[in-house]
This record gives structure tokens, sequence and C-alpha cells, in this order.
């Protein structure tokens, strides 16, 4: 079994900036894909933004410019870095692995952006 652990939401204003972790614990043999989702009320979740092993990264258009998705694979952990955060940043962020063919989810972060 694999465990997801999210870590880093919160309340920032506008402008500001927010760093978002996740952590997998369990039996890994193999993590393929790391990625960030977001579900604003009342609308559906999105990908926000990718990593795959071998490095290569890939952005939602809202997002390319101000947010960096990296990876530590010897901690087996994820990052997000937002910057110049927006209100419609505002949402739930959820974390997902492919765990060795099989994928995980964080149980999800609240991000919020509000003066």
């Amino acid at each position: 079994q694999v465990q997801l652990v999210e870590s880093g939401g919160g309340l920032v204003q506008p402008g500001g900036s927010l760093r978002l972790s996740c952590a997998a614990s369990g039996s890994i043999f193999s993590i393929y894909k790391m990625g960030w989702y977001r579900q604003a009320p009342g609308k559906q979740r999105e990908l926000v933004a990718v990593i795959i092993s071998g490095g290569t990264t890939n952005y939602t258009d809202s997002v390319k410019g101000r947010f960096t998705i990296s990876r530590d694979n010897a901690k087996n952990t994820v990052y997000l870095q937002m910057n110049s955060l927006k209100p419609e940043d505002t949402a739930v962020y959820h974390c997902n692995f492919n765990v060795d063919f099989r994928e995980y989810w964080g149980q999800g972060t609240q991000v919020t952006v509000s003066s």
C-alpha cells in the first residue's frame, strides 16, 4: 500500500507564493509520474502540472511561468512552487503519483488566494 501526504497549503494574498509538497511512503519500486491537480468549487478537477521520471514537465497554460514542479526521487517527493498567485488559483490541490503502474491520490490541501 502507498500513502501520499501533502503539505504547504494555506491562505496567501494575491501576488504571493506558496510551496506544496507531497511525499509517498509504503511499498514503492518506482514512480513514473508525479503530478498536481486542483479542483475549485463548482468546477471539474484539472491538471496543473506533471513531471515524469526523465524530468520532462508539462503545465496547464494558466500557470506557465508562475508555477514550477520538481521532484526528489530519493525522498519520493514532488513539489509545486507557486509564485504570483492569483485569486483564480484558489482550489483544493491534490497530488497524483503513478507508482508501479498504479495511481494514487493525496487527500488534498486547500490553497486560498485572497486579500
